[in-house]
């Protein structure tokens, strides 16, 4: 196995021990990171649509793929399509056509503000197009207009050339405005764990709207499209692939494969809104296949960063073949022009081709630009915004969640429960978890004792392309067998450079080696270190037999990546973007650990602990619950909620920390939190009510 090379261990004089990313390199760990992206990425590619050889395949798949979808927006169930509220305020005529300034709501006081286009004058019924807007901030004076001004050239257009168009705000640029942002700059991590998604909402509103626009006397509701640019390219995906009453679709800018936002970085330049909680691990030419075999232009420009060339071009060569399965390859059409990420003329003209073809048979010429003609506040909707309005706290109820209160009250329920939720973390938190049979390789690169210490280092396999070191501490007296207790140190970083530098001071021959290397320039806290050590000693002459395990996870110690902020975030994202969560992969990391000891030890009888850093609570828990049990866990502090606590896809929709610290008790496992608020205390003691009328043992729980 590969060995890890040049880690640098920096100690600085503060209380948390933290190194400066100025002074270390972190380029093996950056390295290693990306190495695993493109690792994860190419399974991802590689299994989007392989399984569908035949028509009969993708059919008897199809249904399957969209309640995933819905799933993954948080839309499965559907809410409840309860009534609309339209209210118009206002109209705007003009020579040829009409605007409507209106506003809806999807679900109740989830407000949706749109201008409605239509020509003066109908005689008969007409074909429709659901504009869904991207992202143009209109602000002016402190009052957001929407980006439904943004765009509405596109609505003037549709209106002069026949059409009724309905062109909707968004919850994050409209004239009430929400967020989108909530892991990219927000820090809420906790959306993933709700299974929430900007998206979700998105899509909502505009399957509402085409509820709305199949109301309208005006409107042929078999000929209703759907366009949009950038963000709102994204949504009309979401939108043509739920719901089949779109009949044609433009998403202009709106997809491109996983490989681009993953390995190619383009990630970093898309808020929430573009990304459905990918718990399914799809790549994008699943989600563009849903939309066959109706209409469809994949319509780009060639210098897009963001939507790149070459993913576009990956998801039309993929989704074309769904198309030839069906025979009608001349329903799907592929339109690049010049030009960067911005809504040009050129990518306008043959939207408007596409749609005049498939909604209305039509084939002339395009003799009319979309052009604007309205100032923003002619189109304001809203004078004063609605006090009932739940639009900005969106993401606290859309997906509904657990109540963390609810736990079992019979030993039957607990066993009940307890599998349940397993279950489902296993199907829809822990998909990215690896197939394993339990067994797995470690190898010992390092042993050497000095004085009252012994240390070996083992390695052992995390997950590809990470081998994890596993640090093994005992006493270092003779004709002691070290087959006493373990304890499994899941350590942070600021644990980690505290427990190498003591090491490494107690015994200095083992500075020689890369995990304890510590440069001559580095100031130590000698007082921190000296208690690291003090508190080691006094374990080990406590029970000589017993064995101290150091763990430093991926992306702490050995395999440290960056810690600049914003690439922090990111890192994160990426994680959520492939079906995954940082803190759900340090989980298989954990249980792997465990399964290392195992094996070094496989007739022994004594028992495992994990004494668990801050941050490393969620690893630790997934590991001892939905992986191999343990007999006991320490944590200094432990959160009361995921909501609290780093990410977990899904987990909130059917649990939260107390129902998994149940599932750890109930299977025997004891539990010492050592520092708790009242508040969090209040909680545990629930916990604790809840397995003493279950049949267990209060005592297992301890705070």
């Amino acid at each position: 196995m590969q060995r890890f090379l040049g880690l640098l261990v920096l100690v600085t004089v503060c209380s948390t021990l933290l190194a400066d990313d100025a002074k270390v390199d972190t380029s093996r760990g950056d390295a290693l990171l990306r190495q695993y992206f493109e690792i994860e990425t190419a399974k991802v590619t590689e299994n989007c649509l392989a399984d569908i050889k035949t028509l009969a395949d993708w059919e008897a798949k199809k249904e399957q793929y969209r309640d995933q979808l819905r799933e993954m927006l948080g839309l499965n169930p559907w809410p409840e399509r309860t009534d609309l509220n339209v209210q118009v305020t206002g109209a705007i005529e003009q020579d040829d056509f009409v605007v409507e300034k209106l506003h809806y709501e999807s679900s109740p006081g989830l407000f949706v503000t749109a201008n409605l286009y239509r020509p003066k004058v109908v005689t008969e019924k007409l074909p429709a197009v659901l504009y869904v807007c991207g992202h143009a901030r209109v602000n002016e004076n402190g009052i957001s207009y929407g980006n439904k001004v943004g765009y509405h050239h596109h609505g003037c257009w549709f209106a002069r050339n026949g059409y009724v168009c309905l062109t909707i705000d968004t919850i994050q640029l409209g004239e009430i405005q929400g967020l989108h942002h909530g892991t990219f700059r927000e820090g809420m991590w906790w959306w993933a764990s709700r299974g929430y998604t900007p998206a979700g909402v998105e899509a909502w509103n505009g399957i509402r709207g085409l509820d709305y626009l199949e109301s309208r006397p005006e409107v042929d509701a078999t000929r209703i499209g759907v366009t949009g640019r950038s963000g709102g390219g994204a949504y009309s995906w979401w939108v043509a692939a739920l719901d089949e009453r779109i009949k044609c679709a433009v998403p202009v800018a709106g997809i491109t494969s996983m490989h681009n936002h993953i390995v190619d970085d383009c990630i970093e330049g898309h808020c929430d809104c573009m990304f459905m909680v990918n718990t399914y691990q799809w790549d994008f030419p699943l989600l563009a296949a849903l939309v066959a075999p109706r209409p469809l232009l994949i319509s780009n420009t060639d210098k897009d960063t963001i939507f790149p060339l070459e993913g576009v071009l990956d998801v039309h060569s993929k989704v074309r073949r769904i198309y030839e399965l069906y025979g009608k390859p001349r329903n799907l059409g592929l339109h690049i022009t010049e030009g960067p990420h911005k809504d040009t003329q050129e990518l306008r003209a043959h939207a408007f081709v596409w749609l005049n073809r498939f909604l209305k048979g039509s084939e002339e010429d395009i003799a009319m630009a979309a052009v604007k003609m309205f100032d923003p506040p002619q189109l304001r909707v809203f004078g004063d915004l609605p006090g009932n309005e739940q639009v900005t706290n969106v993401q606290d109820w859309f997906v509904p969640r657990a109540d963390a209160a609810d736990l079992p009250k019979s030993a039957d329920e607990l066993k009940q429960r307890s599998a349940e939720w397993v279950s489902f973390l296993k199907e829809k938190s822990l998909r990215a978890w690896p197939a394993s049979t339990g067994r797995i390789a470690v190898e010992k690169s390092m042993g050497l004792e000095f004085a009252d210490l012994g240390v070996q280092v083992h390695h052992f396999e995390g997950q590809a392309p990470y081998e994890l070191p596993l640090i093994l501490v005992s006493s270092s007296q003779p004709n002691v067998p070290k087959n006493g207790p373990v304890t499994i140190h899941v350590m942070d970083e600021s644990d980690w450079l505290i427990a190498t530098a003591g090491l490494a001071k107690r015994i200095p021959r083992l500075s020689q080696h890369d995990e304890f290397a510590i440069p001559a320039t580095t100031d130590v806290n000698e007082t921190v270190v000296d208690k690291f050590l003090e508190d080691l000693r006094s374990t080990l002459k406590e029970n000589p037999s017993s064995t101290i395990a150091i763990l430093p996870c991926r992306g702490i110690g050995p395999t440290r990546w960056t810690s600049d902020a914003r690439e922090q975030i990111h890192i994160r994202r990426r994680f959520l973007l492939l079906g995954q969560s940082l803190d759900a992969m340090r989980g298989w990391d954990v249980l792997q650990a465990i399964r290392a000891v195992k094996g070094l030890r496989p007739d022994s009888k004594e028992s495992i602990t994990l004494k668990v850093s801050a941050g490393m609570e969620v690893p630790a828990l997934l590991a001892s619950t939905v992986g191999e049990p343990v007999d006991a866990i320490e944590f200094a502090k432990l959160p009361t909620s995921l909501k609290e606590a780093p990410a977990l896809l899904n987990a909130l929709k059917e649990l939260d920390i107390p129902q998994l610290l149940l599932v750890a008790l109930g299977q025997g496992t004891s539990v010492e939190i050592s520092q708790s608020s009242d508040e969090a205390k209040a909680v545990w003691e629930n916990v604790r009510s809840s397995l003493k009328s279950c049949g267990g043992s209060a005592e297992l729980l301890q705070f």
